[in-house]
C-alpha cells in the first residue's frame, strides 16, 4: 500500500440543516422534517389551495361614492340617449307641421279671435285689412341684424267694423331710422292689407330686462303687456316680407 507524503483532509459535502416544520394545529415543531422542499409534490404534508374550500372574508367596509357613480353613469347615459331620440322625433314632427301650415294658402283672420286657440294655429298664414296706428307704434330693441343695431317695429292694426285691433310685427329697421320722420315712406296711410304668420306669444327669459311702456322702452315682445298698453287684443302677426303691400324699411326711401 502506497502512502503519500502529503495528507490532505477529505472534505465531504453537507447540506444545511433544514428548519423544523411547525405544526399548524399545535404550533409545535414537528418530528417530521421536509426532505425535498424544492419539489412540493414529494412533500407528504403539502396542501394545495384547490383542496381547501374558499373562505369569504367580511371586511366591514361600506361601498364608497365611487361605486355609486359607476352605477349612475350607464343609467344617466341611457336616459339621455332616450331623451334625444324622443326630442328628435318631436322636433321632426313639429317642423313638418309648421311647413305644412306655411305652404297652405292664407286664411282670412276672423273678426274675433280666442287667444287660447292661437297655439293650434301657430305659424299659420293669415291676412286681414285695417288701418295701421302709427301713433301707437312700439320699437323693440335693440336688435342686431347682420351686425347692425336696430329695432323691431310693432304697430297696432285697427280693423274695420266690429273687428278687434291686433298687433303687427312689421319687421326690422336700422337704428338710424328710429324716428318716424326719417322713414315716411314706411308709414302707409289709409287702409292696408297685411299678410303674415299668426304666432303664439313668446316666453321671457330671466336675462331680459323688463319693459317700460310708459317710457316707450320695449326689450321683449310681451304680447299681453303690449296689447293692454295699446288697447288691442293679444294677437300677434308677423308680417311676411316680399309682398306687394310690404314696405322695405332698410331702403330708407
Amino acid at each position: 500500500m502506497k502512502t503519500s507524503l502529503f495528507a490532505f483532509p477529505r472534505f465531504t459535502s453537507f447540506r444545511p440543516a433544514s428548519r423544523p416544520r411547525i405544526c399548524s394545529k399545535c404550533k409545535q415543531p414537528s418530528p417530521f422534517q421536509r426532505k425535498f422542499a424544492h419539489n412540493p409534490a414529494d412533500d407528504p404534508y403539502f396542501q394545495s389551495i384547490v383542496d381547501n374550500p374558499a373562505v369569504l372574508v367580511k371586511t366591514g367596509q361600506k361601498h364608497g361614492p365611487g361605486l355609486i357613480v359607476l352605477i349612475l353613469i350607464p343609467a344617466i347615459a341611457f336616459g339621455l340617449g332616450t331623451w334625444q331620440v324622443f326630442r328628435l322625433q318631436w322636433k321632426t314632427e313639429l317642423i313638418a307641421r309648421f311647413e305644412d301650415r306655411i305652404l297652405k294658402p292664407p286664411l282670412p283672420l276672423p273678426p274675433r279671435i280666442d287667444p287660447s286657440a292661437i297655439k293650434d294655429f301657430d305659424y299659420r298664414r293669415v291676412f286681414t285689412t285695417g288701418l295701421l296706428r302709427h301713433d301707437q307704434e312700439m320699437l323693440i330693441g335693440p336688435r342686431v341684424h347682420d351686425g347692425n343695431d336696430g329695432y323691431l317695429v310693432v304697430t297696432p292694426l285697427q280693423r274695420e267694423g266690429s273687428a278687434s285691433t291686433i298687433l303687427v310685427n312689421r319687421g326690422w329697421i336700422p337704428k338710424k331710422f328710429k324716428r318716424q320722420v326719417d322713414r315716411q315712406a314706411g308709414l302707409p296711410i289709409g287702409e292696408v292689407t297685411v299678410e303674415g304668420l299668426l304666432r303664439e306669444p313668446w316666453k321671457k327669459n330671466m336675462f331680459t330686462p323688463d319693459n317700460k311702456p310708459e317710457l316707450g322702452q320695449f326689450y321683449f315682445p310681451d304680447v299681453e303687456q303690449m296689447a293692454k298698453f295699446t288697447r288691442s287684443d293679444p294677437v300677434w302677426i308677423e308680417e311676411t316680407m316680399g309682398m306687394a303691400h310690404t314696405v322695405a324699411y332698410s331702403s330708407g326711401n
